[in-house]
């Protein structure tokens, strides 16, 4: 009696471990799917943007960047027209250049004092506005 006690408890251990493992086959399968999924190239382009864009540092370095780059443009557009000659294009190019150098390179300081200018105009505006009562 023992003895069919102990063979029927290790058929089932046995059936039990192959269910177990039938299930984990399965999940790895899956698995297998979801890795071969991300690693095609459209989808991790799509991540790397999705990286790129969620990242504080690269959208204010774009920000800046995009900010010194116009910045030169409008300077050159103002000095240069499509009637200037030769001698006032060369120079618009390179006060274009030089400007979008500088505020590359001092955004940081540039971005304080506007953010300063900003809080004194709103602290002006709201001290000029009387409260009235309700």
């Amino acid at each position: 009696m023992e003895k069919q006690n102990a063979i029927s408890s290790l058929k089932e251990s046995i059936r039990l471990l192959e269910i177990k493992q039938a299930e984990e086959g399965l999940l790895l399968k899956e698995q297998f799917s979801v890795t071969i999924e991300s690693l095609k190239p459209i989808n991790l382009f799509k991540s790397t943007i999705k990286e790129m864009t969620n990242s504080v540092d690269l959208k204010s370095n774009l920000s800046e960047t995009i900010l010194s780059i116009l910045a030169g443009f409008l300077t050159k557009k103002m000095m240069v027209n499509s009637k200037s000659g030769p001698f006032r294009k060369i120079l618009g190019a390179i006060l274009q250049f030089g400007v979008t150098s500088v505020i590359a390179q001092n955004a940081d300081n540039i971005r304080e004092f506007i953010n300063r200018m900003a809080d004194k105009f709103l602290r002006a505006e709201a001290e000029e506005v009387p409260e009235t009562e309700v």
